[in-house]
Parts: C-alpha cells; sequence; structure tokens
C-alpha cells in the first residue's frame, strides 16, 4: 500500500503537508495542494480512515446502547442506523442491555476511546448518566426518550393509546380491555405506561368509565401476551376488544383467542401498536410508529452532531398513524357480514 510518506515524496512536500490537504486543515497554499492531490492521484493513495481519526482526536466509531437488540422493533430501528451509517466511514459498536446491571456496566465504561458518539435507542438513562457520558466528550442523541440538553426523536405514545381506542369506541365498543407491560419495570421504560394513559383518557373522552378487571400487566412477550389474553377472555364479561401496547402481545392475544374457540374480530376486535413485520403478516390492526425512520434519522442526527459545527440539541417528534387491517370490527360481527 502507499503511504502517506511516499505521497509526500512524490510531491516535494512533508507528510505534514499531505496531512493538511487530507484533513483540510491549515494554511496550504494553492500550488501546493494541487501538486499533493497530483500525487494522490498518480499514487493512487487511499487513507486509512482509522489513522484519520486517530489524528482528529477520534476512532471512527459510533455505538448505539439498546435493550433487547433481537426483539422485532429494536431491528427494525437498527435497520435504519445501518443505513444511515452507509458511506460515513464510521464504524457501529452495538452495546446490548439486556438487565439494568448490564445497562450500568456500559454507561460506566463509555468514553471517547470506544466511540466518538453514542446513539441511546429505547433506554430512559438518568440525567446524571447522560451528563457523565457527554462529559467525557462523546456526542449523544436520544431515540424513544429525550431529556433536556439533548437532540431526541420521540413519538406521542400517549396519543397513540388513544388513538388505538378511539378506534374501537368509533366502530362501536364499550367493554374494551387493554395489555401492557408491567408498569414497576427496573429499566424504567414508560411507552406502555403512556399508552394506557392513552387508553384510559379515549375512555373517558367518550364517557366510558374504565374497568379494572380489563387491565392487564405483564412481560413484552407473545407467549406471556396470549396468557393474559386467556384470562380476559375466559372472564364472565368479557370484553370485546382488546388494545395491546405491542404487536408482540397482540399476536398472543390473537393466539390465546383462537385456542379458545373465538373468532378474531368476530368474537374480539385486536389492536396493536408498533407494525413490525409479523403485523402485516396476520392481517392486525395497529398503530404504526416510523421505526426504520427514528434510526436513520437518529444516527444521521449523531453524524451531524460529529461534524465540525454541531447543531444546537433539538427535539423530532414523529407522527403515528393508525393502519386498519383484519383484526378488528364491530362487536358482534364477522368478516364478511353486513
Amino acid at each position: 500500500m502507499v503511504t502517506i510518506r511516499e505521497v509526500a515524496a512524490h510531491a516535494g512536500v512533508g507528510a505534514g503537508t499531505v496531512s493538511r490537504v487530507l484533513n483540510d486543515s491549515g494554511h496550504v497554499s494553492a500550488d501546493t495542494r494541487t501538486r499533493v492531490l497530483a500525487a494522490i492521484s498518480t499514487l493512487d493513495y487511499r487513507p486509512n480512515p482509522l489513522a484519520r481519526g486517530l489524528s482528529r482526536g477520534r476512532c471512527q466509531t459510533v455505538g448505539v446502547i439498546v435493550p433487547f437488540f433481537t426483539q422485532a422493533s429494536a431491528v427494525e430501528r437498527l435497520r435504519g442506523v445501518v443505513a444511515a451509517l452507509d458511506g460515513s466511514r464510521y464504524d457501529l459498536v452495538l452495546f446490548d442491555v439486556e438487565s439494568p446491571e448490564h445497562r450500568d456496566e456500559h454507561v460506566a465504561t463509555l468514553n471517547r476511546q470506544r466511540a466518538d458518539g453514542l446513539l441511546v435507542m429505547s433506554m430512559p438513562l438518568p440525567a446524571a448518566d447522560l451528563g457523565r457520558v457527554a462529559g467525557t466528550g462523546m456526542s449523544v442523541v436520544l431515540v424513544d426518550s429525550r431529556q433536556d440538553g439533548f437532540t431526541s426523536i420521540v413519538s406521542d405514545d400517549v396519543a397513540g393509546g388513544d388513538l388505538a381506542t378511539r378506534h374501537l369506541l368509533d366502530l362501536g365498543h364499550r367493554r374494551i380491555g387493554f395489555m401492557g407491560d408491567a408498569p414497576d419495570n427496573p429499566f424504567g421504560f414508560t411507552s406502555s405506561s403512556d399508552r394506557e394513559d392513552g387508553y384510559r383518557r379515549a375512555l373517558a373522552d367518550a364517557g366510558v368509565p374504565v374497568d379494572e378487571s380489563l387491565v392487564r400487566h405483564g412481560a413484552h412477550r407473545r407467549d406471556v401476551g396470549a396468557d393474559l389474553a386467556g384470562q380476559l377472555l375466559s372472564s364472565p364479561e368479557p370484553p370485546t376488544a382488546l388494545v395491546c401496547c405491542s404487536d408482540v402481545q397482540a399476536a398472543g392475544a390473537i393466539e390465546a383467542a383462537r385456542r379458545m374457540g373465538r373468532t378474531v374480530p368476530g368474537d374480539v376486535s385486536v389492536v396493536g401498536f408498533d407494525d413490525i413485520e409479523m403485523a402485516e403478516h396476520l392481517g392486525l390492526t395497529t398503530v404504526r410508529q416510523p421505526l426504520y425512520r427514528s434510526g436513520e434519522l437518529g444516527m444521521t442526527l449523531l453524524l451531524e452532531a460529529l461534524g465540525a459545527e454541531p447543531p444546537e440539541p433539538t427535539v423530532h417528534e414523529l407522527d403515528l398513524e393508525l393502519v386498519r387491517r383484519a383484526t378488528t370490527a364491530p362487536p358482534h360481527t364477522k368478516r364478511g357480514e353486513t
């Protein structure tokens, strides 16, 4: 491989001058710049991105900290992250979080030697931890959470829960159940409880009392969703519709209903949240949040923050959309009936 010293010798300048031309830093005369660029072209010199980054005090790496990265919603966001990184010359380091202790270990060891910037996805971090990470000189962008002084990409989960519930109310349902994650989770996740707040708001606005016996919480898993739905549907007065805080739990609800001989949406309508790939396969009515776009935008903003003139922190709110498919209908009707 051609070295920077060979380029310098060919152009009749010092290696430092070649470096300044490559980094577009410092004063270099037009004639000298032309000779250096000609030497680079003639010798087909290709700068080592890592070496260039180190010369600027950077490791040419960006980190993404994400909980349970194998979950479908996290995978979709990561697809957007990878798309935004294409052609950027930055490598990606993924910090998976499976427990609060795991999260704390990552935060404690993050510094400029590990990554130039950090994208925090769906992981609310205490202000003190974010401040410590930012204090190392790392640029930080948040996805699916917000904190004063940091660029954030968010959606209104309360509005999302309201949107799902109003759809069922508009169809004529009044006995509507809710299935969500445990509100006292050790990670401090709030999206499910916010969606439950939206569910409660929509019912209140419609003058429908919340029946607490129709509210269930459990782990963010399909089998747990099936168990929760089974409890609700086997009650003496089962709900005619279910709002689920995720498509994963909604898939479990559909599975449980069919296992019990109930039809969807004839006996029970089901609404999910996220619009992951399996939602379309199941014909699931769901609230679509722009997972791919949030990851793509988050990384784009992080790369901008790593530029010569980082922009001021901003909050970007992405819209939610109800996607109506085959799992919702007016109560006590089967698909195809009038």
